[in-house]
């Protein structure tokens, strides 16, 4: 299995609708990948560890895969749509991509 994580960084005054985010851009996302998609999470940054430090990340959003095939399959074909929401929710531009390989869930 393998996760695909955007990475959105933390800025001074920087704009991220955390809300629209999760309740439309996401399922907006898991309804484009269909079945593909075996699920999806959001976190949201707090701090850097100690209290009151900014996070490094404002928001992070994880899609799972069986493999990095699937993902390349949907992805090609929901990008132009999904890039042209982002300036709904932040504008901080498309983030960064993380793909990794899951190999420990509990």
């Amino acid at each position: 299995m393998i996760k695909v994580s955007i990475l959105y960084p933390y800025r001074e005054n920087g704009h991220f609708d955390v809300d629209y985010y999760c309740v439309t851009h996401m399922p907006l996302a898991a309804k484009l990948f269909g079945p593909s998609l075996k699920g999806w999470s959001v976190d949201v940054g707090i701090n850097a560890g100690p209290p009151g430090t900014p996070p490094p990340y404002v928001a992070a959003g994880h899609f799972l895969f069986d493999s990095t095939d699937d993902f390349y399959k949907v992805s090609k074909s929901a990008s132009e749509q999904l890039m042209a929401d982002i300036p709904n929710y932040t504008d901080a531009g498309n983030g960064t991509t993380l793909i990794s390989e899951i190999r420990i869930s509990v």
